[in-house]
């Protein structure tokens, strides 16, 4: 080791096989190394894209999922568990949301009483559309460990439309972000005309 005397920083002299010392850098070539090639679309059509306005909409509404955060029993935990650091929603574009009026996904985390049904109801009312309900659980796919309860609601669905259901009691957090990722395939699937519009139109 030796010490610059301008600088006062140990620099390494490397006493290898070659006895030279390399600095940083040395030998280096633009576009070698660890660099990805050009894609098949980049030398075909290069910067240029078409799609039809569904589908990029479809594309920005799949990738920026707003889900409205309440939950309704120990389903609960197990979201909270999906949105937190460890398995973290936010990487898929997902974020809780406190309010119905911006938000887009609502997930029943939990057992719906009847109760809560009119709250329910009245906050799926005030989301504004597009908007898609994510049924977790065992409870609020059909009741659960409470079927045929006097208080219990047979499953959210006999409430408000259900887009993907999560089975389990509860659930783990990769169950419900598999769920997550069905509902955004659902949302770029329905973007695409089906073969039955299209004979609508003509």
């Amino acid at each position: 080791m030796e010490i610059d005397e301008n600088s006062n920083i140990h620099i390494p002299r490397f006493e290898g096989f070659a006895g030279v010392e390399k600095p940083l850098g040395a030998g280096y070539k633009p576009g070698e190394g660890n660099n990805p090639a050009d894609s098949v679309f980049n030398r075909v059509l290069p910067n240029a894209l078409t799609a039809k306005s569904d589908e990029l909409f479809a594309l920005a509404r799949k990738s920026s999922l707003w889900t409205l955060s309440f939950g309704l029993a120990c389903c609960a935990i197990e979201m909270i568990s999906a949105h937190a650091s460890h398995h973290d929603l936010d990487r898929f574009g997902v974020v809780t949301w406190p309010s119905p009026r911006q938000a887009d996904v609502m997930i029943v985390a939990g057992t719906v009483v009847k109760k809560m049904a009119d709250p329910i109801k009245l906050l799926y009312e005030q989301m504004p559309d597009p908007k898609w309900v994510i049924a977790m659980g065992s409870c609020a796919t059909n009741g659960g460990p409470y079927y045929k309860s006097y208080s219990v609601v047979m499953g959210v669905d006999h409430l408000i439309p259900v887009d993907v259901y999560v089975p389990g009691c509860p659930p783990r957090p990769e169950a419900l972000i598999y769920g997550v990722m069905q509902l955004q395939e659902k949302i770029k699937n329905d973007a695409k005309p089906s073969l039955n519009r299209e004979l609508l139109q003509e």
